[in-house]
């Protein structure tokens, strides 16, 4: 019995044991050094990549972020690359967008050196994250979202899979669905994201607007959002998930019931394990 435990904590222990990569730069632009951080499970050969968006109302966060939120995927064998993208006190949409597909083209075409599996690439993110998330997922190809930072330009900067936390999907009704502290959070970081209100910058609100670009072509989604959110109001994934209907698109959405904005109720392992079947399904 003692050896049956013995080998139970030491599976356990290397299961969650890995290797990390900080501060790895894949890009400068306008003199902004553009880094992510990645992280690879040990005794795991190829594990398929995740690749993790940040939230923070687009102005601030971290990619550091991720070890409060998904880390357990590790676990679970996937490898998980954080990155950072420019915010927007420092520039304005699209830029983030650019930045993000620069840096998956980046992770493409490192797949050798690192050991990943990058042929396939799973997209996931929290609030304004899960917003820039879905963003990437529904714009494979798009000719004014894929920018040239980093170079790398003959690799694709295509993802074939989505998982959202609570993200914004409609510019052009989020303010209207808010509540009063929803709005006080929303509408200044809208504004300097889109440089003004979504109603007096509509073009670019709707380009911003993942619901826009949903066709037939886009690939599997996950939604998660609480059905107390205060800030990003739960009818922004149903938009998204009738939109994924639509077009008989494959969408599961998890509503987690008394759930606010985010808080690690999101992140323990029965949601982990939804993440991890919706993942293996969409990419086999």
């Amino acid at each position: 019995m003692y050896k049956l435990l013995l080998l139970t904590f030491c599976f356990s222990f290397s299961a969650f044991s890995y290797d990390e990569k900080l501060n790895i730069r894949f890009a400068q632009v306008d003199g902004h050094e553009l880094k992510l951080d990645l992280y690879l499970p040990k005794h795991v050969e190829q594990p398929q990549l995740l690749v993790w968006i940040h939230g923070g109302a687009w102005r601030k966060g971290d990619k550091i972020g991720v070890r409060k939120k998904v880390m357990g995927l590790l676990n679970r064998g996937y490898a998980i690359a954080s990155v950072n993208y420019r915010l927007s006190p420092v520039a304005r949409f699209p830029a983030q967008i650019h930045d993000l597909k620069g840096a998956i083209r980046f992770l493409r075409s490192q797949q050798a050196k690192f050991g990943y599996n990058a042929e396939k690439i799973v997209v996931a993110g929290s609030s304004a994250g899960g917003h820039l998330t879905v963003l990437v997922g529904v714009t494979n190809g798009h000719e004014a979202l894929e920018g040239s930072v980093g170079g790398n330009l003959n690799v694709s900067s295509d993802v074939q899979a989505i998982v959202d936390f609570y993200g914004p999907t409609n510019f052009m009704t989020i303010l209207k669905q808010s509540t009063p502290h929803g709005l006080s959070v929303r509408a200044p970081a809208l504004k300097l994201l889109l440089g003004d209100l979504p109603e007096k910058q509509k073009t670019l609100a709707k380009l911003a607007s993942p619901v826009f670009h949903v066709d037939k072509s886009d690939p599997p989604l996950l939604l998660i959002h609480g059905d107390m959110d205060p800030q990003v109001p739960i009818n922004q994934s149903l938009e998204l998930h009738g939109q994924y209907k639509k077009y008989g698109l494959q969408c599961k959405f998890i509503v987690v019931h008394g759930g606010a904005h985010g808080g690690k109720g999101f992140y323990e392992n029965d949601k982990l394990d939804v993440v991890d079947k919706f993942i293996k399904k969409s990419l086999k």
